[in-house]
């Protein structure tokens, strides 16, 4: 995976555009990304309909599972989460999506 947004000789370089994008959107939504990617990504999602439906997607999944716990959620199943979301970020994953 490249730092940045380039336009690689795929056809049209779209592909290879929106691989980088997508592997870039949960840090991008995390707010975990300098402000010249954060340019390049919004860049991109304002000229792509798939990018862009697929952040909306990862969006709106993001604040269904945010209410979903802040309901009443039983403590053993919290804690099982909690374990997961921390076992992924000690291991230097971005898979955490709360």
């Amino acid at each position: 995976m490249s730092d940045h947004l380039h336009d690689h000789d795929h056809g049209d370089g779209t592909q290879h555009r929106c691989d980088d994008a997508i592997a870039q959107l949960q840090a991008f939504l995390d707010g975990e990304l300098d402000a010249e990617m954060v340019a390049e990504i919004e860049a991109h999602l304002q000229d792509c309909s798939p990018c862009l439906e697929a952040y909306d997607f990862e969006a709106e999944l993001r604040k269904v599972i945010t209410a979903k716990l802040s309901e009443d959620v039983p403590g053993d199943l919290r804690a099982r989460i909690t374990s997961v979301l921390d076992r992924l970020e000690a291991e230097g994953g971005s898979g955490a999506v709360v």
